[in-house]
C-alpha cells in the first residue's frame, strides 16, 4: 500500500484501507475499486490523504496495532455515548468498559510494533477516531511506563472519555477559560459520579489541558499538581491534534513535524519524561509513506524498527514498468544517508 493525497488518487485506483462512517458503520470497504464519484464524495467529507494499493508494495503492511473489530466497536461505542450525552441521558458503562479492555488486548498482544496512526478521517468520524487515537497512544505510553493492568484500565479508560463534555457544546462556550462552561469541566462533572469508573477517568478529562508550566485549563495547576494519566492523555491529545488540528484551516503537520514541535513545549506545555517515552514509541515516517532521501533518489517506507522511528526501510524502485529496478535501504545500516522530506 502508499499513502497518498486524495489529490494525487485516480479512478480506478482501489483503495487500501476501509474507511468508517461516523457511526462506526463501513462507507468504503478495502480494496473496493474507486471512481470519480467516490473521490469526489471523499474529498467533500473532508477525507485528505488516503492509502490506496499499489502492486510494488502490496507487501506493505500498516501494521495496525488495533483489529478492524476492535476499531469499529470503539468508533461504534463513542458515537453512542456522545448522542446519548448530547441528547442529556445517560449511556451504557460497561459498552465503554468492553471496548477498553479490546483495545488493551491487541496493544498487548503487538506492543513490540510503533505506533502508525493510519485510520482514514471523515468530518463525521474525526472527534471518534480522535478519541480511539488518543486512547491507543495513551495505553501504548502506560506500558511503556510499567503500569499495571488496572492502571492501565483507568488510564484508558479517560483518554478514550477525555473529550466526552464536548458532546452538546458549541465552540463559543468552550473558549472562556477557568468557566465551568469549559469541556475540562463539563467532563469532569459527567464522569465523576459512573460508579463503573475510577474517579481518576473523570480527572483525566478535568486535567488533560493543563500545562506544566501553569499556564492551563481549567485550574492552572503545575507540574506534580497534574495527575500521571492527564500527562499522558495530554501528549496523545497533543500529537494527534497537530496532525489532525480541530479547525478545518489549520495545517497538518507531517509526524516527524508534530514531534519535533511536541520536543519544544517540554517543561513548558508537556512533561519531559511522557515525551521520552512517547518518541520511542511512535513511527514518524509510516509506512507507505513516499520520502526523499538525501541520496535525492525517492522511495516509500516498507519497515519500521522498533527504538529507531527517524530509521526506517526505504523501498526504491527505477526504471519502465518492463523491465524494473528495485532496492531496499536499511536506514538503521545506511547511517549517512537521511529523510530529507516526506512526499505527499
Amino acid at each position: 500500500m502508499r499513502y497518498i493525497s486524495i489529490d494525487n488518487v485516480e479512478p480506478g485506483q482501489f483503495l487500501g484501507k476501509t474507511i468508517y462512517s461516523g457511526n462506526g458503520t463501513v462507507l468504503l470497504s478495502a480494496g473496493v475499486q474507486l471512481t470519480v464519484y467516490m473521490i469526489n464524495t471523499l474529498n467533500r467529507i473532508g477525507v485528505t490523504m488516503l492509502y490506496i494499493q499499489d502492486p510494488l508494495f502490496d507487501d506493505v503492511d500498516t501494521d495496525d496495532m488495533l483489529s478492524e473489530a476492535t476499531k469499529q466497536g470503539i468508533i461504534q461505542e463513542m458515537y453512542n455515548a456522545f448522542e446519548v450525552v448530547r441528547s442529556g441521558k445517560d449511556w451504557n458503562i460497561q459498552l465503554i468498559g468492553s471496548s477498553v479492555e479490546s483495545l488493551l488486548e491487541d496493544v498487548m498482544s503487538n506492543k513490540e510494533m510503533l505506533v502508525q496512526l493510519t485510520d482514514i478521517r471523515t468530518t463525521d468520524n474525526s472527534e471518534y477516531i480522535h478519541a480511539m487515537n488518543v486512547c491507543l497512544l495513551s495505553a501504548v505510553m502506560g506500558i511503556n511506563m510499567g503500569l499495571n493492568y488496572q492502571q492501565l484500565k483507568e488510564l484508558a479508560t479517560g483518554a478514550l472519555m477525555h473529550d466526552i463534555g464536548k458532546s452538546g457544546m458549541s465552540e463559543e462556550d468552550d473558549i472562556l477559560p477557568g468557566l465551568k462552561s469549559h469541556h475540562t469541566w463539563r467532563g469532569f462533572e459527567k464522569l465523576k459520579n459512573k460508579r463503573d469508573f475510577s474517579l481518576l477517568v473523570a480527572h483525566v478529562a478535568l486535567q488533560h489541558h493543563e500545562r506544566i508550566d501553569g499556564l492551563g485549563l481549567p485550574r492552572g495547576l503545575t507540574g506534580d499538581e497534574i495527575h500521571l494519566y492527564a500527562k499522558i492523555v495530554s501528549a496523545a491529545d497533543t500529537y494527534d491534534r497537530l496532525i489532525h488540528p480541530l479547525l478545518p484551516k489549520s495545517k497538518n503537520l507531517l509526524p516527524h513535524e508534530a514531534c519535533e514541535e511536541m520536543m519544544a513545549m517540554s517543561e513548558k506545555q508537556l512533561d519531559y519524561e511522557v515525551l521520552i517515552q512517547f518518541n520511542r514509541m511512535v513511527s514518524i515516517y509510516p509506512n507507505g509513506a513516499a520520502v526523499r532521501l538525501s541520496t535525492k533518489e525517492t522511495g516509500v517506507v516498507v519497515n519500521q524498527h522498533r527504538g529507531l522511528p527517524g530509521r526506517p526501510v526505504v523501498r526504491i524502485v527505477r526504471g519502465e514498468a518492463s523491465h524494473l529496478d528495485v532496492k531496499e535501504l536499511d536506514l538503521a545500516q545506511e547511517t549517512t544517508v537521511f529523510i530529507e522530506a516526506v512526499l505527499m
